[in-house]
């Protein structure tokens, strides 16, 4: 279970640390200091800080950090279009946990439906075997009636002669 989570992170992280390291080269380009872009966007030197290292634990709900991406993005007068896009490939990624859980509950479905398999298999045996004798019954008790209303061979010997 430890791989998985590392791959999760590392995966859901490489947006987020493309996008930061875009940013962090505007910054440095334009030689401003982490304080001084936050001081200038009025947030956290700290989060600025997250964004550039792509650090999703430092930093609040995706949406907010849009957000934050966004105005920073304006204010480095990056392409903001492609910046915001760059987010979007976040939703095609595939949660390896969601993955797992999802493939968990269908081999428990299928398990149940194997365990009431020999339960069925032995209900159609049942029903199957109660329509055999009533077939048979019926069928016998036809048969009977017909020989019980036939006249035997030799009374129709006596009758002919």
């Amino acid at each position: 279970m430890f791989a998985l989570k590392e791959i999760k992170s590392s995966t859901d992280q490489s947006s987020l640390k493309r996008i930061g390291n875009f940013i962090k080269e505007a910054r440095l380009s334009r030689e401003q200091s982490v304080e001084e872009l936050a001081s200038d966007l009025k947030i956290g030197s700290h989060q600025l800080k997250a964004i550039e290292e792509g650090n999703e634990e430092k930093l609040p709900e995706k949406v907010f950090v849009k957000a934050m991406v966004r105005r920073i993005s304006q204010k480095l007068k990056l392409d903001t279009e492609f910046i915001m896009n760059e987010f979007k490939t976040d939703r095609q990624e595939i949660k390896i946990e969601e993955i797992v859980e999802e493939v968990a509950k269908k081999t428990n479905k299928t398990r149940q439906s194997k365990d009431l398999s020999p339960v069925g298999f032995w209900i159609l045996i049942l029903i199957s075997g109660f329509l055999g004798l009533v077939a048979s019954s019926t069928i016998f008790n036809l048969f009977s009636e017909s020989f019980q209303n036939q006249t035997p061979k030799q009374e129709l010997i006596k009758k002919t002669k």
